[in-house]
């Protein structure tokens, strides 16, 4: 979408195009890495995020396990070259992409990997990566690192390499999507929606929070899709306060039941969603309705502010004011970004911007997920509300038809 304004929101691969999307795409992604590394001066960024490597090379593998467990990571050169130590025997997950790549073997140094010989292992691998770096880029001592644990920090920083700060360089690439991106994120969204239309079609009093849960998971599985990031699905009084992961607990008729999708779907994108129903075939009671009304309207009222070009201070100083009673149980930020997982930027509120907030600017091309959280404090219930949207040059455009309770209000 970068530079596009005029992109349909939910337009969705056919099969003759998706592989074309997924070229263009890899293209584009790899590219707004090397822009960051070429913009900072920074020869090359050492990568062991699963994230981040999807991102710069739209490879695969055991994400969640390796986002445990650091078996594999790529370099990523200034001037495209990739060096890969891939986990053992899957060097096939890197075929059939467009990459001037250089496979090797990992060296693991983890407790459970080296045991009592971690520190030995650290420094076979670190040698390993000054040749690498000096061999494609003669007499660089800067190498960008998104994570790296003690024993190889300091190895390469005792041989003279200085490590950057590799997050912002891969943040801020990630940060503006493409209007293939777009197409990829649709499709995860599109998942997320039939998983929540099969949650809300199983909705019933006398089953579980996990059962229900499990409907979104069936859905994102059967649909090519990765994993969920969290479990935050909570009936009745564990509603209030926000970020219970679900439970046991069997649904009662007339409560209220919340949840947010924080769902990685097919093609490796996030669709954050956040809606609250009410269990059972009866009418909200009119604190239900009441706490609904202030959610759907900070939601709206931030949608409608949110616009290409304003800054995140300005955009937390104007959002809408959240009443007394609800401002100690806030969500955590106004907004944030979205993409693979979240990302950059997270909005501080008013009330948090001393010590939580810091300033940029929204761009078009930028995804993000705005938030709401309302529970009084010490209320037994509570609704929680986000919304996926994108920033065009005409402003804030939904990403998602999931529907809100609009005849509560």
């Amino acid at each position: 979408m970068a530079g596009d304004p005029a992109f349909d929101a939910r337009s969705m691969a056919t099969p003759n195009s998706k592989a074309a999307i997924l070229r263009d795409v890899r293209a584009y992604r790899l590219a707004r890495v090397k822009a960051q590394l070429l913009k900072q001066n920074i020869p090359a960024i050492l990568l062991y995020d699963p994230v981040n490597i999807r991102y710069a090379t739209d490879t695969s593998n055991m994400q969640v396990w390796c986002g445990r467990n650091p078996a594999r990571y790529v370099m990523v050169f200034a001037n495209g070259h990739i060096a890969a130590w891939e986990f053992h025997s899957s060097d096939h997950v890197w075929d059939g992409l467009d990459l001037d790549v250089e496979l090797r073997c990992p060296v693991s140094w983890t407790f459970f990997n080296a045991g009592h010989e971690a520190e030995h292992r650290a420094e076979i691998w670190g040698a390993e990566i000054i040749d690498v770096l000096q061999k494609h880029a003669p007499g660089e001592l800067r190498l960008a690192v998104d994570r790296l644990d003690p024993f190889g920090t300091a190895y390469l920083e005792k041989h003279g390499i200085a490590l950057l700060d590799g997050l912002a360089v891969m943040e801020t690439a990630r940060s503006i999507k493409s209007s293939g991106e777009l197409v990829l994120m649709g499709e995860s969204l599109r998942t997320a929606e039939k998983g929540i239309e099969r949650m809300r079609c199983e909705l019933r009093p006398g089953i579980t929070e996990n059962e229900i849960w499990a409907n979104l998971h069936y859905e994102n599985i059967r649909n090519g899709g990765e994993w969920i990031e969290t479990r935050l699905l909570a009936s009745g009084d564990r509603t209030n306060p926000w970020m219970q992961e679900c439970s046991s607990r069997v649904l009662q008729d007339g409560e209220l039941l919340a949840f947010d999708t924080d769902m990685v779907g097919p093609n490796g994108y996030c669709s954050d969603i956040s809606r609250t129903w009410l269990v059972g075939d009866g009418r909200p009671s009119d604190e239900q309705r009441k706490l609904y009304e202030y959610a759907y309207s900070q939601i709206h009222f931030n949608m409608d502010l949110l616009r290409p070009g304003m800054t995140f201070r300005e955009f937390s100083d104007k959002a809408w004011n959240i009443p007394d009673q609800f401002l100690k149980n806030r969500y955590c930020c106004l907004a944030h970004g979205i993409g693979m997982v979240d990302e950059y930027p997270s909005i501080a509120h008013r009330i948090d911007w001393d010590s939580a907030g810091y300033d940029g600017q929204f761009e078009v091309g930028m995804t993000v997920c705005v938030e709401s959280y309302i529970g009084a404090d010490g209320g037994m219930q509570g609704v929680k509300l986000e919304q996926q949207v994108a920033l065009t040059e005409q402003g804030c455009v939904s990403l998602t038809d999931c529907s809100f309770e609009t005849d509560w209000l």
